[in-house]
């Protein structure tokens, strides 16, 4: 008889995999919702969120996490700490490309109102066309409380019709003051904007006078979907990189579902090292900021985690160099329309495994030596793996893998799922790639 997919582990079938992907995805319009549903299912399955605010001298749970605005690192830590023992560290981040509300953000346009709004990221510019998009984001008010908000379909980036501009198929072009400001309400009687601070405050629930200041962006409201002959791709928006998020989530989740048992548990992992996973924010944006992957979030939380563990001075630089990173972030498939942009060798085809991503000019981390304990994972997991390198006229992207290297000094190796429509409002993957990548994830974290 067929095998029951809704009874298998989550990173175990395909269907069971997406689905929660698609509710990931669909509960986190923005980095911040992405950081509390992380945080929301990690303490639904026992982590402890700890205050890094307070001295963690004692009391420090040994299965815990911290959320620091649109980022988020948990931990799972051993009893006693095996001499050889380093970190084993997944890395992703949590934010998209998107349009950012400015503030005052209202203007009127012949007799329709529009959002000034900024571009967050490297966008795929057309993709925002013709899209009925959200708000979400955080609203902080004068007393520094934060609160998280999102709307429904909201606004529009409304493309001009070919009558208009009849060269508009031969080559488009957004200019991104003039060409990108969302429609969202009709000029009002008076002509005087509203106020979309205002509503979201309403939404929220704050006095507008309370409110301080706003993190703000869009967010395409249409659900992601399966689609394909059998089912084997899923559109959605943000996959890059929530789809590696998710993936680590996942391998979580299924650790500590393990208990101690037999080949997997989370008390297995972390005999193996210190488990930490960190999904940092503004990856999009170039990392520099306080919970980006160039600021010391990461640093800090081991040096504390490590002074927990009692280990200190020497000891703390020495475990260190015995630490591995896994950098996940998503990668390129080979575009069939576009096969000249790829390398000619290296082919990798949605579905085909989790990625390996190398560059000679260190865009990304990865190395021989991390490549090898990646391969062992994927082995460990029976899990296939492909490589990915760009083209020598195609110069690649970067991720936070090269700045976690060199900001700690330990082994770090770039990986990830493969997409189609990258930096697009609605991307394009396949189905059987994440739960690959999240068994390959939980194979590294047991020590393979």
């Amino acid at each position: 008889m067929p095998t029951d997919q809704s009874t298998l582990p989550v990173a175990h079938s395909d269907d069971v995999y997406a689905s929660r992907l698609i509710d990931f995805v669909t509960a986190s319009p923005t980095s911040y919702h992405a950081a509390a549903e992380t945080g929301a299912r990690l303490g639904a399955v026992g982590f402890v969120p700890a205050d890094e605010t307070r001295p963690w001298d004692e009391g420090l749970p040994r299965r815990g996490y911290i959320v620091r605005d649109g980022a988020v690192v948990a931990w799972i830590l051993p009893e006693r700490l095996r001499d050889e023992a380093g970190w084993r560290i997944v890395g992703a981040h949590t934010d998209s490309p998107a349009l950012k509300l400015k503030p005052s953000a209202a203007i009127v346009r012949d007799g329709l109102q529009v959002l000034d709004v900024e571009i967050y990221g490297g966008p795929l510019l057309n993709s925002f066309l013709d899209r009925e998009l959200g708000l979400a984001g955080r609203l902080v008010t004068r007393d520094g409380r934060t609160r998280l908000v999102r709307t429904g379909p909201l606004a529009r980036v409304v493309q001009v019709a070919p009558h208009l501009d009849r060269g508009v198929n031969d080559s488009l072009h957004l200019d991104e003051q003039a060409h990108l400001l969302p429609v969202w309400a009709p000029a009002s009687a008076d002509a005087r904007p509203d106020d979309p601070e205002r509503y979201l405050c309403e939404l929220a629930g704050i006095d507008p006078a309370d409110l301080a200041f706003h993190d703000i962006l869009t967010f395409p409201t249409e659900r992601p979907a399966r689609f394909g002959r059998r089912d084997e791709f899923l559109a959605s928006s943000r996959l890059d990189n929530l789809s590696s998020v998710h993936a680590a989530l996942v391998a979580l989740e299924t650790l500590v579902r393990d208990g101690g048992r037999g080949a997997g548990g989370v008390e297995r992992a972390a005999e193996a090292g210190p488990v930490v996973f960190i999904a940092n924010d503004h990856e999009e944006v170039g990392s520099a900021t306080r919970s980006g992957a160039a600021g010391p979030l990461l640093k800090t939380i081991l040096e504390r985690l490590a002074g927990t563990l009692g280990v200190d001075g020497d000891a703390r630089a020495a475990m260190l160099a015995r630490s591995v990173c896994v950098s996940a972030d998503a990668g390129h498939a080979v575009h069939p329309n576009y096969p000249h942009l790829h390398d000619p060798a290296v082919r990798p085809v949605l579905n085909g495994g989790p990625l390996v991503k190398i560059n000679a000019q260190q865009r990304y981390a990865t190395d021989a030596v991390g490549a090898a304990v990646w391969l062992r994972a994927c082995a460990a997991a029976d899990v296939p793996v492909q490589n990915f390198v760009s083209s020598n006229a195609v110069p690649c992207g970067t991720t936070i893998g090269p700045i976690t290297a060199s900001r700690l000094g330990i082994t770090t190796v770039d990986v990830g799922q493969p997409l189609l429509s990258m930096h697009s409002q609605r991307e394009m993957c396949g189905v059987a790639d994440g739960p690959r990548l999240s068994r390959a994830m939980r194979a590294f974290w047991l020590g393979a």
